[in-house]
Order: C-alpha cells, then structure tokens, then sequence
C-alpha cells in the first residue's frame, strides 16, 4: 500500500492553475516532517521527471528547469503536507504527478533522482487541455 497519498489533479485549460497535495496516508509509518519531500511526473510514453523538492530542516525549495518560476513547492505550518501549486498550465505538463519522501543525512539536501526517495505515493492525474 502507498504510504504517500496525492490529490489535487484535474482538467484543467491552458493558463489556468491548480494545487496539489501530498500526506501521508492511513497505512504510513512515518511522519512527513522528518523527511525531504519531491515532486515527479510521468507523461504518457515518458520517463519519470523529477519537478521540485523541498529539504527537511529548512524547507529550501529547488525546481526543475521545465519547470521553474511556474510551480512553487510549500509545506503546511506543522509539515504534515507538502503543496505544489502550478501556474500557466500547458498542455506539456499533462502527466502523472507523484509526490516521494526521503531521509538524507543532510537536513538542507534535496534528492533529484527518483532512486533516493524512500516512499512514494500512487500519483494525481494532470491534463491540460483545450
């Protein structure tokens, strides 16, 4: 079962924006706050792409270049989720997003590969569409 637990996706027009959420879900055994947090997606026929991630202690931020000045990563006030609002949508954003935790020894380091994420969670369908 994912220990990660996406929602926000949707259709959504070129332009437009949306927010989505990652948590822990019922079956996790581990607390969100302990751990970097980052974004992928998957587009159909793609590879998995690393989008944002966010560290654990002092919550930097770093992005993709596809992606940067348009998604911004965040956490809530007791790190319990991690938000990551996209804005000016396009069509080339259509994809799967996953969100994925990970322990690292350096509480300021943030993962850019997929193989150093520890949980994951099932994904949130994105579609930017006409």
């Amino acid at each position: 079962q994912a220990q990660l637990v996406e929602s926000g996706g949707g259709v959504v027009q070129p332009g437009e924006s949306l927010t989505l959420s990652c948590s822990t879900s019922t079956f996790a055994t581990f607390s969100l706050n302990y751990y970097g947090v980052g974004w992928f997606r998957q587009a159909p026929g793609g590879q998995r792409e690393w989008v944002s991630c966010i560290s654990r202690d002092d919550d930097r931020a770093t992005y993709g270049d596809a992606v940067w000045g348009r998604f911004t990563i965040s956490r809530d006030n007791a790190k319990t989720t991690v938000y990551l609002q996209i804005n000016h949508l396009q069509p080339e954003d259509t994809a799967v997003y996953f969100c994925a935790a990970g322990y690292w020894r350096g509480g300021d380091y943030c993962a850019r590969s997929a193989g150093e994420y520890h949980f994951w969670g099932q994904g949130t369908q994105v579609a930017v569409s006409t």
